[in-house]
């Protein structure tokens, strides 16, 4: 992405926003002549705290000489004065200077964008990431971003394993690209983590409700002895329940429009929907049940928590084949 003296990054996903936002940083101050991290006279402030009048003065040339960067996060928060001198200066662009914008997207301060369309800012899209087809697309990107070849195998693998967080698919990516040798695979991922990779509360619970009993089983006992909280794994299992009834009782509405309603994001929807094959609502009623009396045994109610957790699992992929 080329510098340019007014660059408006729109998108509800974080870590894409701020990725940008530094890399932008970087070539204005490559633009601007100025070396190192430090170069420059480099603004960070909040739309909603810029008063009437204060941009200009951040925009003037610095009595040290050198160029100018202002950063403003949440432009959808800028006061009606503040945007419209935003607009102004979009318009006519101060030289040696270069301002940098964030927007969350959305009707709120939606003027703004049009506006700073119109005046000729250079916009980039930083979308939410909600469909698994675009994280795995993301953690492709990863891998090509840090110069290692991955094959499919190993991307899925690396989703079950750190889940959805880009700012953690990112960190794993760097880390494994650092770390291993050669082409990089699902064994790969495995090997390097195992522990962390393998036994999550959420991916016994993914395990359960499919039926693989003896995935489940191996993967709670590697939580266990990692030092996953019992508790945090009945929780697990519980949401992974829940799910299961919130998604089926919705029938076939729409993944995007039913993620606001059962609080998941859109692909956790689809996932459900894979995983709700084989379940009935007689099934899901009982495995809610053996998660309950599992969930107060492990707050007390027994004397072995991990057996309290087998014992629930072992229901729960009962449950799901059950006719009525």
């Amino acid at each position: 992405m080329a510098a340019n003296p007014v660059t408006l990054v729109v998108g509800e996903e974080e870590f894409l926003v701020d990725r940008t936002v530094r890399e932008l940083i970087a070539q204005a101050r490559q633009a601007l002549g100025e070396t190192g991290d430090e170069g420059g006279d480099l603004h960070d402030i909040e739309a909603s705290a810029l008063t009437h009048g204060e941009l200009m003065s951040l925009t003037s040339p610095s009595l040290f000489g050198g160029g100018a960067i202002v950063v403003i996060r949440a432009a959808q928060n800028a006061g009606k004065e503040v945007a419209a001198e935003i607009t102004r200066f979009a318009a006519a662009p101060a030289p040696d200077t270069v301002i940098i914008l964030t927007h969350a997207g959305g009707a709120k301060g939606k003027a703004l964008v049009t506006d700073l369309k119109k005046a000729g800012a250079q916009v980039a899209e930083r979308p939410k990431l909600t469909r698994a087809a675009e994280r795995a697309d993301f953690v492709k990107s990863e891998f090509k971003r840090a110069g290692r070849q991955a094959d499919q195998g190993a991307v899925q693998a690396l989703l079950d394993a750190i889940g959805g967080d880009l700012r953690e698919l990112a960190s794993a990516v760097d880390q494994l690209a650092s770390d291993t040798d050669g082409r990089i695979n699902a064994a790969t991922v495995a090997r390097y983590y195992r522990g962390r990779a393998e036994a999550t509360g959420f991916s016994v619970a993914d395990h359960a409700v499919e039926g693989r009993l003896s995935e489940a089983l191996e993967q709670l006992r590697w939580a266990l002895a990692t030092g996953t909280a019992p508790v945090l794994i009945t929780s697990a299992l519980a949401n992974g329940v829940r799910l299961l009834g919130r998604v089926g009782a919705a029938g076939n509405k729409n993944s995007a429009a039913l993620a606001g309603e059962v609080g998941a994001p859109p692909w956790k929807i689809d996932q459900v929907r894979r995983q709700l094959r084989g379940w009935n609502p007689s099934g899901v009623a009982w495995a809610l049940q053996a998660v309950a009396e599992a969930d107060a045994q492990v707050k007390g109610d027994s004397v072995s928590a991990a057996y309290a957790l087998e014992r629930a699992i072992r229901r729960i992929v009962a449950a799901r084949s059950m006719t009525r």
